[in-house]
């Protein structure tokens, strides 16, 4: 089976973000299929490139990379353009590529565009993954304001969900939320997965932070922004020392437009329990993970968040740490039944101080949280087991003909698969 994949965000383990598609590929490409997907340059992907466009290879994958800049700091604006560029470009690979099956990953949804060409100018089946709900986040967000805009994003999304065979989301809730607004049965989730073998291998506390102490830090890893909730962790560090507990640590790995202006803040009010590492390599930051305290999933209070599928979840499950979060939708309901972390008001930094002081000083409770996450990750989120359960659908929507005739596939992944 030949597989087009449109990405933008395409990165390896030796970058500082998520390697779901690279994972999820690599495991297709060693059972005998093709694929080749078409990204960009992100500014937290290890992918480099010299020419407009070129041609690279990594373990089998076929990977047509567009020398298009995008970063998180970038204004909104120019990360619009960005994605208009990347679409427009795309699309040229959208019509010259064989494929079986095209899958478009979303957002931006802007990536929609050269899967509808492949659809419906050289007639191939699509895949729409939704990795994020655009536009409703943008929305939510405040970054789209314009009438006019809103009133196409919408009629774009609808185009995409139209025009697939099959729609794969990133997590329950938004599979509930597209069911929901547009009445689709054909729709799955298969979230974001983990390296069990890179995040659970036992690894040596590093030692490059002479202040940091085994379990006495609570770590932050991604984007450091104003959908994240990034004050509310400053803030906690700022809480702990003024209850004179500045042994406990808020350690901060990633980037963003927030990040120096944190840094500067802390530093001018003399926050020395607040420590921001920078973007680091996966590989690199699994140490960091292994030996925190708790791992915080932070995000602003707002619905669309609340069905969002961060990869820094499952890698700290991975990695037998209990996680903290701000959200109402699924990874609430996944924490409180299965007992290995909590969900806290994101508008609160002394109740995570209190959380933080009260796991510092039950180190077995935390322990026996720790191994009750990685067990849990083990059986459920493991990149192979995703992999294999994407490519069912890849299958089926390929050897299915005509499309109406392909089954429906519920969403598996609900809590009651884990009584």
């Amino acid at each position: 089976m030949k597989v087009l994949y449109f990405y933008q965000l395409f990165s390896t383990p030796k970058g500082a973000w998520g390697t779901r598609v690279y994972e999820f590929t690599r495991n297709w490409v060693k059972q005998g299929h093709e694929v080749t997907v078409v990204t960009s340059i992100y500014s937290k992907s290890d992918l480099k490139a010299t020419k407009f466009t070129e041609s690279q290879s990594f373990e089998g994958i076929k990977v047509k990379v567009l020398n298009i800049r995008l970063d998180n700091k970038q204004s909104f604006y120019k990360r619009v353009w960005s994605f208009l560029q990347y679409s427009t470009l795309s699309s040229y690979y959208a019509l010259t590529l064989k494929a079986d099956v095209v899958i478009a990953s979303s957002g931006p949804l802007t990536v929609g565009i050269p899967g509808l060409i492949a659809k419906y100018i050289r007639g191939r089946k699509l895949v729409f993954e939704v990795r994020d709900l655009w536009p409703s986040g943008a929305i939510e967000l405040g970054l789209i304001k314009n009438s006019l805009l809103k009133k196409v994003c919408y009629w774009l999304e609808k185009q995409c969900y139209k025009a697939s065979s099959y729609i794969i989301t990133l997590s329950p809730g938004m599979t509930q939320d597209i069911q929901r607004r547009f009445d689709i049965s054909k729709i799955t989730d298969v979230t974001n997965a983990a390296n069990i073998s890179l995040f659970s291998t036992p690894t040596q506390f590093p030692t490059t932070k002479s202040d940091l102490r085994p379990k006495q830090y609570a770590i932050y890893t991604g984007n450091i922004g104003m959908a994240n909730n990034s004050y509310w962790l400053y803030n906690t560090a700022k809480s702990l020392q003024l209850q004179g507990r500045s042994d406990i640590k808020i350690l901060m790995i990633g980037d963003g437009q927030q990040r120096e202006e944190l840094i500067e803040r802390a530093r001018e009010e003399g926050i020395t329990n607040y420590i921001n590492l920078g973007l680091m390599p996966k590989e690199n930051l699994v140490s960091y993970l292994q030996h925190a305290l708790v791992s915080v999933v932070s995000f602003k209070a707002t619905p669309v968040l609340d069905t969002c599928s961060p990869n820094k979840f499952f890698e700290s499950l991975a990695a037998g740490v209990p996680v903290i979060q701000s959200t109402q939708g699924w990874m609430k309901d996944f924490l409180e039944e299965h007992k290995v972390g909590y969900t806290l008001d994101p508008n609160d930094p002394d109740q995570l101080a209190k959380t933080l002081i009260n796991m510092s000083e039950n180190p077995e409770a935390v322990h026996t949280m720790g191994l009750r996450a990685s067990n849990v990750a083990a059986v459920h989120f493991d990149k192979d087991y995703l992999a294999e359960k994407m490519l069912k659908v890849l299958q089926a929507v390929h050897e299915t003909s005509p499309v109406d005739s392909l089954p429906t596939v519920d969403s598996e992944f609900s809590l009651k698969q884990y009584n």
